[in-house]
């Protein structure tokens, strides 16, 4: 039986980004109402509305939900080394957190620090998935 344990921050950080996810949704949905749209239209484009920001945030994070947790779970069931899993699962969490925070604050649609912080998010799922790679084919990293 596999030692889930030791892969303890991953799975937090899968569950964290799942609530996160989660709880962005019916914020999102109920700034969407108060600003008087219908469920499931998606708000003008416009950055300096904050009820654009919240549908993007929540979009934001059910978009990379789902990549996020498959990588994490591959290299948890391959066996990747758990330092390794832990530190690249809790740095996309975080990642995100900066992006929500972004988001949230508002600002230019093509901002460094948000575009840096999904770069790093991305990269994170990327070396998740090359640690499940290099653990099914060459044992445990």
């Amino acid at each position: 039986m596999h030692d889930f344990a030791q892969y303890g921050y991953a799975i937090i950080a899968m569950a964290l980004m799942g609530l996160t996810t989660l709880v962005l949704s019916p914020l999102s949905a109920m700034r969407k109402t108060a600003a008087g749209l219908v469920p499931g239209a998606t708000p003008p484009e416009d950055y300096a509305s904050a009820t654009y920001r919240w549908h993007r945030a929540y979009g934001n994070a059910a978009e990379s939900v789902g990549t996020f947790a498959l990588v994490t779970l591959a290299a948890i069931l391959a066996g990747a080394a758990p330092f390794w899993v832990n530190l690249f699962a809790s740095t996309f969490f975080v990642a995100r957190i900066v992006m929500l925070v972004i988001h949230l604050r508002g600002g230019k649609a093509d901002m460094g620090a948000r575009s840096f912080a999904y770069v790093l998010g991305w990269l994170m799922c990327i070396l998740l998935a090359i640690l499940a790679i290099l653990a099914v084919f060459g044992g445990p990293a």
